[in-house]
């Protein structure tokens, strides 16, 4: 039993890290540039995307988007909130985009995290038969 927690642990470690320097390449690539914070604030959302997806694997298209979209917007505005608003770190500010949210969140990158969504679906379950 203890063995089997220990695998459950390793797992979720190995992808919290993996996961942590994809998103920071992938905002390098972006942005230019990134924060320390970023790598905890990608592996957070990708694991807890992978705990939700390998559990509800049978999610139509637009529940995935959603899901991705809401997780990922979720745990940005409550990352920004601290590091950015009670931190000062000034790590991202949304303030100049259209409805944005103590320019922490905004809609345009909520709905670009919907279909970063669907790739870690598509990474956690492989390319679904379901095709609603």
């Amino acid at each position: 039993m203890c063995r089997l927690v220990e695998k459950g642990i390793e797992k979720d470690f190995i992808i919290f890290n993996f996961s942590g320097l994809c998103y920071i390449s992938i905002e390098m690539l972006w942005r230019g540039y990134t924060h320390y914070t970023m790598f905890f604030t990608g592996g957070l959302c990708f694991l807890i995307l992978y705990k939700i997806y390998s559990k509800h694997k049978r999610l139509t298209f637009l529940q995935k988007y959603a899901v991705g979209a809401f997780v990922i917007t979720s745990v940005e505005f409550i990352v920004g909130c601290i590091v950015n608003l009670i931190f000062n770190m000034k790590v991202w500010n949304y303030s100049n985009m259209p409805l944005n949210v103590y320019g922490q969140v905004c809609l345009i990158y909520s709905v670009l995290w919907g279909f970063l969504g669907i790739l870690i679906e598509r990474l956690v379950n492989g390319k679904s038969k379901n095709t609603n």
